[in-house]
């Protein structure tokens, strides 16, 4: 028997205000949805999204990598043309005045299209690359990827306003090499901001949002006599009940359904921070309109996945890795091992470093590339893990709990899920519905399992004992940080 159609008027609880649930939240609201909460043990009113003001979330940034290059993922491809044309639009919302949230005016943006510049230390293309030029001419976007060492690439990218963005790190003029690929399509979300533009134009359309401890955190889920979950429990100890319930609390999901064991993992990634002083060169370069986001070496595992952005409006120059991916095992109340955040929000247990093998990448990158923050004296200011959940194929997880049609879940980003956050919970919403089952984005985000025989994208719960378990790992220092040798005088 199909299960009943959810109406218009029935409650739906959302649980998590990261990208997955602010995006369903919101598309549950421009859909018509009159009755829907959103919980989550984060003070997003208070910290507005902002990393350094408090929040500790994947969502919680300053910027993230907006893209249209994914190789052979042509699916994924044509899921961003779509996102651009909402970032698009949500930033003719704001300067128009049609939708500005508290603390932001009509100049702020969501969405800088400054491009996205990957980059090779290899004499050739990855072929990762090539497949993205040649999918993106097919799908009727010619000269928007630009290698940087063609002379006729090189000269579109200037007509576009993007020549800055070929050669950021002033590779020719040093004479080294700079071989890459040139997204003109893409650039950087201002990751805090679009949050909070989703978080205030969900609360617009009704939605409400219930965002504190405890009575924003879910511990646990309520059942009827048949054992269908009909509800959440909060750490307060009130109950609510709902006919559907969309589970999309990040790196904090698997843990909370066990069902995902060896579909999803928490896994963190690394990410420095360093702040660009308001009198040096550098931080009129590095301001966003000149200086795009980059990735170096990014799949070419631990000695790579490096991924950078420009100064921020208050300074702020994050580089990340992601070359390995590290875990935090934890038994759980069933006996199994399950990786677990480790966030502000984390009792008893405060990580503030990163392990020496990301600082170790970090340092050798900035030394070849990035020299100039040692010589104007700039050290690493702020370093973080930033943890999400990865899949064992690198595709999303959007689908009914098995035996459940009242739970779904949206989770397993990957890493790269916040390019979506405009249209997203479109998709979401519309597996809910039961609308556009067949197309090839929804059955890759099924609840699936590893084949025998089939090669995962990430490895997945190698346990404590395992290799990118932070126990396991060496972790950097205070004496780490610095990048300068003046202050070490």
């Amino acid at each position: 028997m199909s299960p009943k159609p959810l109406q218009k008027t029935d409650a739906i609880i959302v649980v998590g205000a990261g990208i997955f649930g602010l995006s369903t939240a919101l598309h549950l609201g421009l859909r018509g949805y009159k009755n829907v909460t959103v919980f989550d043990r984060q003070p997003y009113d208070e910290t507005k999204y902002e990393y350094t003001a408090g929040a500790d979330s994947a969502s919680s940034d300053n910027y993230k990598i907006i893209r249209s290059a994914y190789g052979a993922q042509t699916e994924y491809q044509g899921l961003s043309a779509e996102a651009i044309q909402h970032w698009n639009a949500w930033n003719e919302e704001i300067r128009s005045g049609k939708c500005v949230p508290p603390g932001m005016t009509r100049s702020d943006r969501v969405f800088i299209n400054n491009g996205h510049l990957s980059l090779t230390d290899k004499d050739e293309l990855p072929e990762f690359e090539k497949a993205t030029i040649q999918n993106m001419e097919a799908a009727g976007q010619p000269d928007s990827q630009l290698v940087t060492t063609e002379p006729r690439q090189v000269e579109i990218a200037g007509h576009k306003g993007l020549g800055f963005a070929i050669d950021p790190f002033q590779r020719k003029a040093k004479g080294k090499p700079n071989l890459g690929v040139l997204d003109t399509t893409g650039g950087v979300a201002v990751a805090h901001k679009a949050c909070r533009f989703a978080l205030h134009k969900a609360k617009s359309l009704g939605v409400k949002f219930v965002l504190d401890p405890p009575s924003g955190e879910v511990e646990s889920f309520c059942y009827d006599v048949a054992g269908k979950v009909n509800g959440v429990q909060l750490k307060d100890g009130k109950k609510h009940h709902a006919s559907k319930i969309v589970v999309a609390c990040g790196g904090w999901t698997p843990s909370l359904l066990p069902e995902l064991d060896g579909i999803c993992e928490t896994t963190a990634g690394s990410v420095i921070l360093m702040k660009i002083p308001p009198d040096t060169p550098l931080y009129d370069r590095l301001a966003p309109e000149k200086f795009p986001s980059w990735a170096w070496n990014m799949r070419d595992g631990k000695l790579g996945g490096l991924y950078g952005f420009p100064r921020d409006e208050n300074g702020y120059l994050k580089i990340g890795y992601r070359g390995t991916k590290y875990t935090n095992p934890k038994l759980q109340q069933d006996g199994k091992e399950r990786s677990v955040p480790v966030t502000r929000y984390t009792a008893n247990e405060k990580v503030t470093q990163v392990p020496q093998q990301a600082m170790k990448v970090f340092k050798s990158f900035i030394s070849e590339y990035f020299s100039e923050l040692a010589e104007h004296g700039i050290d690493i200011e702020l370093t973080r893990l930033c943890w999400y959940t990865d899949s064992f194929d690198n595709h999303y997880v959007v689908d009914d709990l098995p035996g459940q049609d009242s739970l779904m879940v949206a989770t397993g980003g990957s890493g790269h899920a916040f390019k979506y956050l405009p249209n997203v919970g479109k998709w979401v919403v519309d597996i809910m519905e039961g609308d556009g089952l067949d197309r090839d984005l929804v059955k890759h985000w099924r609840w699936r399992t590893l084949q025998s025989g089939e090669k995962p994208f990430n490895v997945l719960q190698e346990g404590s004992r395992g290799p990118r378990a932070l126990r396991n790992v060496e972790m950097s220092t205070d004496k780490d940080l610095k990048l300068s040798t003046r202050s070490r005088l």
